[in-house]
């Protein structure tokens, strides 16, 4: 399975011999076994110094950068509500999982968010600049 932010888009680049897999691969790294995170849980991981917060909705995962863009809290261990928006835990700020997007005061900016592919049981996302 391959998810991807909404404003991810394609490549026309011209092809190579590598498989379509081994390319999206290559900018990716594994984070997690897909056991590791249920329906409803999040997971915190780290890649590259930056904090990732992983969602499983549904069956669907997520990976946005784990902080509130107000004032850095920590939005893993915030509250899923309306089964897409997390909040946060300080001072109630809510984000788009999905998406990233800063849906309510005090927040104004999106937070960062990455593509998720899922292969073989084991959670892959796309790696923080």
């Amino acid at each position: 399975m391959f998810f991807a932010p909404p404003n991810a888009t394609q490549s026309d680049e011209e092809p190579t011999n590598q498989r379509p897999e081994d390319t999206i691969m290559s900018d990716f790294v594994k984070v997690a076994a897909l056991a590791d995170i249920p329906a409803g849980a999040s997971k915190l991981v780290e890649v590259n110094q930056v904090r990732v917060a992983l969602f499983n909705l549904d069956g669907e995962l997520y990976a946005i950068e784990d902080v509130c863009t107000h004032d850095g809290g920590p939005l893993v261990e915030g509250t899923i509500v309306n089964q897409c928006q997390v909040q946060c835990p300080r001072h109630g700020a809510r984000f788009d999982i999905r998406t990233g997007a800063a849906l309510s005061f005090p927040a104004f900016e999106a937070t960062n968010t990455y593509a998720v592919q899922v292969k073989d049981g084991e959670v892959w996302i796309e790696q923080p600049e």
